[in-house]
């Protein structure tokens, strides 16, 4: 299973972007091959300073190795090895109108001394960020992430999209980070589900990210926007960043496995403000944003 996974995420890398390279029409993404001294290596693409994308990544990553104490301690497992594949991507666009984006898809599996699997999950999801709130956007996005979970179960969506909602909570801010999409972890063999149904539902799910995210940037890429815009974008990426650096499991598990710190921290965007006490103009663009923040809302 992790040799087909990992397999699948280095042709899903190429698919994405090359298809992001054919939307942003200038910038390509600069690849960066690199090896963890513990075990494993990865692949990282950065794309920079490009006509619609002012920073993002696209990275796979293959480790393996003994699970370092902290995760250990985690997991309440001892002496433990593991193997840990993905495929996460971030892309900051520089146009206000159009959202910033996140997904990621994994694979993990735990081994004991004698190199027999213990445990075995994968995990995963996309979300949308936006700036200024399109309900058009949101409910397009929501779309394709339910027609991908509808495919295998009904209740997937409705289930996933709740702990979307609940993951990417900014609680020291009371408000979400983005609009949600799907958030699922810790996905096991059961008698319904076979690790090959979850291989089958992550690769659907995985598959549909262009079809949920490209349209979108297609849609709002040529809008004007003003400096006060552009403002209003870099203080909400502050709102982003912190979330990354304060809540986000995947950036705290790259931290404390060595993992690469340029590959982590690829989602943080290039130019971010925080204005002290800073609150939108009641009735603007800017508080309706942050009003289904606060609230989020059922977009399909």
């Amino acid at each position: 299973m992790k040799d087909k996974f990992y397999t699948y995420i280095q042709e899903l890398q190429d698919t994405i972007t090359s298809q992001l390279e054919e939307v942003d029409g200038k910038a390509k993404f600069q690849e960066d091959i690199w090896k963890r001294p513990e075990g494993g290596g990865g692949r990282t693409r950065v794309i920079e300073n490009g006509n619609v994308f002012e920073k993002g990544g696209v990275n796979i990553s293959g480790v393996h190795g003994e699970l370092p104490k902290s995760m250990q301690s985690y997991f309440g497992v001892e002496d433990a090895d593991f193997f840990a594949c993905g495929l996460s991507l971030v892309l900051h666009p520089k146009n206000p109108m159009v959202p910033t984006v996140h997904a990621n898809w994994r694979y993990f599996e735990m081994y004991d001394k004698q190199g027999n699997i213990v445990d075995q999950w994968f995990g995963g999801g996309q979300d949308l960020t936006p700036y200024y709130l399109f309900e058009e956007d949101a409910i397009h996005f929501h779309s394709v992430c339910k027609k991908a979970c509808d495919a295998h179960h009904s209740e997937f969506y409705s289930k996933y999209k709740k702990r979307c909602d609940e993951y990417f909570w900014n609680a020291h801010r009371n408000e979400a980070r983005g609009l949600g999409g799907l958030f699922f972890d810790y996905c096991k063999a059961t008698p319904a589900m076979k690790m090959q149904d979850w291989y089958n539902f992550i690769t659907e799910v995985g598959d549909s990210f262009i079809e949920a995210y490209v349209p979108i940037v297609t849609e709002r890429k040529h809008i004007d926007f003003n400096p006060l815009q552009r403002e209003w974008q870099e203080i909400r990426r502050g709102r982003y960043v912190e979330f990354n650096l304060v809540h986000d499991k995947g950036t705290l598990f790259g931290l404390r496995t060595n993992g690469r710190i340029e590959s982590i921290l690829m989602s943080l965007p290039p130019h971010v403000q925080w204005r002290y006490d800073h609150h939108p103009k009641e009735g603007s663009e800017e508080a309706r944003l942050l009003e289904v923040l606060q609230h989020p809302k059922e977009w399909v």
